[in-house]
């Protein structure tokens, strides 16, 4: 028994790992957070593995059914669209609960979004905090507000339908001077990374329409 976390291409198919390749195609069962989007790569990379439906929308009416086929002896790795599993995905509840059942679990080293915005931000990342997604509504103000004066660099996730009104936000609470990186359509075609003062990297995207999902990265409250 054994349940594998999998990461999958947050872009380019070809950044899937030889190994991730291995596990898939080696497991019982394959959990997927959308099954169209991960038959596309299983597809791809000729990974015939039965899938089955695991999203946010039904963890927990299942997760106690997985422990059990776990605990029996089902070999089960976890993929989510895009990304490793737990990183604002589906993925910690199940694993939480297979930990505590005694089942052994693993994590492949691979992709994540904000780990190449991170790094090619040009702003420090020895030291950060990673966001995710914040509130949309309730409390979203409260937690740009408690990031004013965090020194580390911040990692947020956003939509293209909410990157202005963070950057706004982002205006009014750090400033419009603070050193931001926005970063999109990581490893795709079109992927780009904006850089500037908050004020800047606005007004860019008041001329250019955001498009794709993105990566905000916030230089730290200057000590």
């Amino acid at each position: 028994m054994k349940l594998y976390l999998v990461p999958t291409p947050v872009g380019n198919l070809a950044d899937m790992t030889y190994r991730a390749v291995e596990v898939l195609r080696s497991v019982d069962l394959i959990l997927a957070e959308d099954t169209r989007t991960s038959r596309v790569l299983l597809n791809h990379y000729q990974i015939g593995t039965p899938l089955q439906s695991y999203h946010i929308f039904n963890e927990h009416q299942t997760v106690d059914g997985l422990v059990e086929r776990l605990l029996a002896g089902t070999t089960i790795a976890v993929v989510t669209d895009a990304g490793t599993p737990g990183i604002s995905d589906p993925g910690f509840l199940l694993v939480r609960q297979a930990v505590a059942a005694g089942i052994e679990v693993e994590c492949l080293p691979g992709a994540t979004a904000f780990v190449p915005a991170l790094v090619a931000s040009g702003l420090p990342c020895d030291r950060f905090v990673f966001e995710g997604f914040l509130p949309h509504k309730k409390g979203r103000l409260t937690a740009l507000r408690n990031l004013a004066d965090e020194e580390r660099t911040m990692v947020i996730y956003e939509s293209p339908f909410r990157v202005c009104k963070l950057l706004d936000e982002l205006a009014a609470t750090v400033g419009e001077e603070r050193q931001v990186a926005v970063s999109r359509e990581i490893s795709k075609i079109h992927a780009e990374t904006i850089r500037g003062t908050v004020a800047e990297v606005k007004a860019h995207f008041e001329q250019h329409q955001p498009k794709g999902e993105f990566v905000v990265v916030v230089a730290g409250k200057q000590s």
